[in-house]
């Protein structure tokens, strides 16, 4: 094991870790290869929820409903969150994990592409989670901003690709150029967004963590 595995062992044997239900789903997850997040950016998760106490949150990217279930469970009780999934595979999955849980009254899954979906919300919500197909995030990113709220966080995983997104484009695999430059412009215009005040952070695979910064 090396340096950073250990590193990341260590952090990860600090949390306390989820409830039995949420242990159960990560494990048929990791059973039948459904991409989640991982422990350390849970635990990340977890304590951003805690500190934010959002009242709404929307997510992009239900897969089998894993951090939607997280979400509600370290939000306040009265949370309202809304999520999207487009594999209908996977959407079955999640409805039947969110009555697991009792949530279906607290959770509202969409189905469907998130580039339609998202044009058709309205409203805002003070905190959302960007755990989607990587190629399209930069799609999303004008309906997203839109629908934060004015000090509202948008946190979005995945973004350094095992650490392929610092290498040149010519550097990673040739199928891999096109998600590798958009994910690369949807960095740069995080951080220099006039209205948004963002730190990329290497936990997992990588997160940036935005806040919509408010009118004066």
């Amino acid at each position: 094991m090396i340096a950073g595995e250990r590193t990341t062992a260590y952090i990860n044997s600090l949390d306390m870790g989820n409830t039995e239900l949420l242990n159960q789903i990560e494990k048929e997850a990791l059973e039948t290869y459904v991409p989640i997040i991982r422990r350390e950016t849970q635990s990340f998760l977890k304590t951003l929820l805690a500190a934010a106490k959002p009242k709404s949150i929307l997510e992009v990217g239900t897969a089998i409903g894993f951090s939607a279930l997280l979400m509600a469970e370290y939000s306040p009780a009265d949370t309202r969150l809304t999520t999207i999934e487009k594999y209908e595979k996977r959407i079955p999955i999640a409805k039947e994990n969110f009555r697991r849980a009792g949530c279906q009254d607290q959770i509202t899954l969409l189905e469907g592409d998130a580039a339609d979906i998202l044009k058709g919300l309205t409203g805002t919500y003070d905190f959302i989670f960007m755990d989607a197909a990587k190629g399209q995030y930069i799609h999303f990113l004008p309906e997203v901003f839109r629908l934060l709220a004015p000090g509202g966080i948008l946190l979005s995983d995945n973004v350094l690709q095992d650490g392929d997104i610092i290498e040149s484009r010519f550097a990673v695999e040739r199928r891999d150029r096109t998600i590798h430059s958009r994910m690369r412009e949807y960095l740069y215009t995080l951080t220099h967004h006039p209205d948004l005040t963002t730190s990329v952070l290497p936990l997992g695979d990588g997160v940036t963590l935005s806040v919509k910064k408010e009118q004066l």
